[in-house]
This record gives structure tokens, C-alpha cells and sequence, in this order.
């Protein structure tokens, strides 16, 4: 089943997720919410430039693949991987293969993925829950800082570009993968996987969102991920190992940040405020 004709019905796909998400996570109206994103940005610097070094950031990704294109051929690791990891993806992909939770994973995959980060922005904003918003932007920030250097110097395929007995059960979904998706993530940026590293840092910083219904549908969203990135034959048990590891890692020092930062700015606030008072006394 067909369900991705090209990247712009992705992202009509992407928006119309998003929009349901916001809705039962907030039980509000996704317009209120994309309004107090855009009041945010307009009325508070801080806001405003941690969300574009998040996004300069996530472009470096964009960067990255053409850097890779100009380094000179080296070193490919998958043999290695494969090696100590043998038919294990393999096994997984054929024990669970179905047509119906091809498009299901797929959906996760290429859909839902993008989308808890963008309806985690939302809802944080929303409910003036600015520490984690920080720690969102942080998080997503260090993992692809960490990741990248791999990518570069530690290139590793894809599965089904090296394994014979594993197939790629997304062109079924999305045939045009290769040519509109493809330009977003290298064949061989494998190891850590971020879609692993990211999906635990959104579920990690979800958990602290103290919103039941985000905490528990993040954590299950994270965990059908991780799986589709076998079951797709994408990613290798090495990857999504280094990606959880990646993904806390980032989460917790994004936490830690966020917490730091805080306390900074509120004590300035509390100084500035204390000798206004004093002068105004004298």
C-alpha cells in the first residue's frame, strides 16, 4: 500500500499529526498553541535564539552530507558491524513481516517521528513549561553534534544496502524514498542511530513534562520506533545501542543545562530587582 506519494504529502501527513497530538495532549486548540509559539518568538530573545540555534544545528545534518561528499573515500565499518552482529536484523524483519504493520512503522518512521518533536515544542511553549522546551533544544542539539562526527569519520550502511537477506519494506509505503528522502539522511549515517537517540531524549524529557497522556504516549512512540528501525531493515542492534546511550546521555545534560540556566537568570533578575528597590528607597 502506497501511502507517501512525495515529500509534500509527507508534510501534510506531519501537520495533520502534529494538530491531533496538540489536541489531546493540551485538550486545546492547535491554533491557540501555534499563536503562543509565534507571540513567544516574537517577544522573548531568549526564546527566539535557543529555536534557531536548534534549527542552525539541525541544518548542519544538510551540511554534513555535502562535506562527505568532497572528504576523500575512507574507511567503511559495516563489515565490522556485521560481523559481530551476523543475520540478527535479518531475523527480526521476516519473524514480524506483514503488510499492515509495514505502513504502520513506516507512518512512525517517517511521520510520527518528526512530529513529537515539533508537538513537544507546542505543548512546552503552551504551558510556559520553559525548562523543558531548553532541554528540548539542548538535547536535540547535542545529539546531532555528537552524531555527526560519526557519520563522517565512521560510516556505517544501512542494512539492506549490505545485508542479501534484508529488504527495505519502506519503498512499498513511500516509493519515492530514494529520491525525495533520501537527500535528508546518508546511506551510510548509521551509527548512532538518531532516530533512536532522539526518541529517547523526547521520552525522557516527556517524562517530565507531568502531562500523563504525553509521558506514557511519548515512551510508547519511542519504543515502536526503535522497533521500525529494524523491522525496515535500516538500522543495525550496534546503531540503535549507541543511539540509546546517545539519546540519554543528551537528554540528561539537556535537563542538567536547562536547571543551571535557570537559577542564572532568575538570580540576575532577583539583583537587578533589589537594587532598583534600594535606589528607590534612597
Amino acid at each position: 500500500m502506497v501511502l507517501f506519494h512525495s515529500m509534500t504529502q509527507v508534510t501534510v501527513y506531519i501537520a495533520a499529526t502534529v494538530f491531533v497530538l496538540l489536541l489531546l495532549a493540551l485538550r486545546k486548540n492547535p491554533l491557540r498553541v501555534a499563536g503562543t509559539f509565534v507571540r513567544e518568538m516574537i517577544t522573548s530573545r531568549k526564546y527566539a535564539l535557543h529555536f534557531a540555534a536548534m534549527i542552525a544545528v539541525l541544518f548542519f545534518n544538510k551540511i554534513e552530507l555535502w562535506v562527505e561528499s568532497k572528504m576523500r573515500p575512507h574507511g567503511d565499518f559495516t563489515l565490522s558491524i556485521y560481523k559481530l552482529e551476523g543475520n540478527l536484523v535479518a531475523w527480526i524483519q521476516h519473524a514480524f513481516e506483514n503488510d499492515a504493520l509495514t505502513v504502520v512503522l513506516s507512518y512512525f518512521y517517517v511521520v510520527l517521528f518528526p512530529s513529537l518533536m515539533i508537538a513537544s515544542i507546542g505543548i512546552y511553549t503552551f504551558q510556559k513549561n520553559y525548562k523543558l522546551y531548553y532541554a528540548l533544544c539542548y538535547a536535540l542539539m547535542i545529539n546531532y553534534m555528537v552524531a555527526i562526527p560519526f557519520y563522517l569519520f565512521f560510516p556505517v550502511n544501512e542494512v539492506w544496502h549490505f545485508h542479501p537477506d534484508v529488504d527495505f519494506p519502506l519503498l512499498q509505503v513511500f516509493p519515492t524514498f530514494e529520491t525525495e528522502y533520501r537527500p535528508l539522511s546518508g546511506l551510510n549515517n548509521c551509527f548512532p542511530s538518531l532516530h533512536t537517540s532522539i526518541s529517547v531524549s523526547l521520552a525522557v524529557i516527556a517524562m517530565k513534562s507531568r502531562n500523563a497522556f504525553w509521558e506514557r504516549f511519548v515512551l510508547g512512540s519511542a519504543a515502536v520506533i526503535i522497533f521500525s528501525i529494524f523491522y525496515l531493515g535500516i538500522h543495525w542492534f550496534a546503531d540503535m545501542s549507541a543511539g540509546v546511550l546517545l539519546g540519554l546521555f543528551a537528554s540528561q545534560a539537556a535537563l542538567r543545562l536547562s536547571e543551571e540556566r535557570a537559577p542564572l537568570w532568575d538570580v540576575g533578575m532577583a539583583g537587578r530587582l533589589k537594587q532598583r528597590n534600594a535606589g528607590e528607597k534612597w
